[in-house]
């Protein structure tokens, strides 16, 4: 890499931060930063041809068509109420322990991001209703955020994943594979999390309401 390459990387850097700064959106910040240095490198007309191809590429490939379809996934569940279905479920499982309401919400959590398949969506999704529950028994909301925040990350660990789907067609890899792959993690994830939850009870009693 010679320093001129570095030179004007670090322009465009710089022009990109700029352009923030004036309240240009980040994407369009990122456009006219990246047309102007390709057009001044490669000329006018390959930069207006990369214009019109290289989204097109970006939003055509048949991969990532899944995506949509977890979106509506998520709409569906949500209109079907069945993250409060996922929630009783796992209620009747461990709620019987001291703590039975953050370790359901863990696996609420599990099983909604089965769904949707976003960890952004399953930690709404679970604060919206298993927030008010655990907080109406008592729970501290230390209690309440952390098994909420780390339930919500099993949405990108749990198979169907939309991690997993764009890790896959960036590396070229199986996404059947991936999901095998990421399918045990998931559940010793859940597991852990549970366990962390009646452990931190057995020390701290009162932080797990009444």
């Amino acid at each position: 890499m010679g320093l001129e390459a570095v030179i004007n990387g670090g322009l465009s850097f710089a022009a990109v931060l700029i352009l923030m700064v004036l309240n240009v959106p980040i994407g369009i910040a990122m456009l006219v930063v990246g047309f102007t240095g390709f057009a001044m490198i490669s000329g006018f007309d390959p930069a207006i041809f990369v214009l019109g191809t290289a989204p097109f590429d970006a939003v055509s490939k048949y991969t990532l068509s899944v995506l949509p379809l977890f979106v509506l996934m998520g709409n569906l569940a949500n209109s079907s109420n069945l993250s409060r279905n996922l929630y009783d479920a796992a209620y009747a499982i461990v709620g019987h322990y001291k703590g039975g309401l953050a370790m359901s919400t863990v696996g609420a959590c599990a099983g909604f991001g089965m769904i949707c398949g976003s960890s952004i969506a399953t930690a709404a999704t679970m604060s919206q209703m298993a927030g008010p529950e655990m907080r109406r028994h008592g729970y501290s909301d230390a209690l309440i955020s952390g098994s909420i925040a780390s339930g919500g990350t099993l949405g990108i660990i749990i198979p169907p994943s939309v991690i997993l789907v764009i890790y896959a067609y960036l590396t070229e890899q199986s996404v059947q594979e991936l999901f095998f792959a990421a399918l045990v993690p998931g559940i010793i994830a859940v597991l852990l999390y549970m366990i962390a939850i009646r452990v931190y009870l057995l020390i701290y009693p009162s932080q797990g309401g009444y």
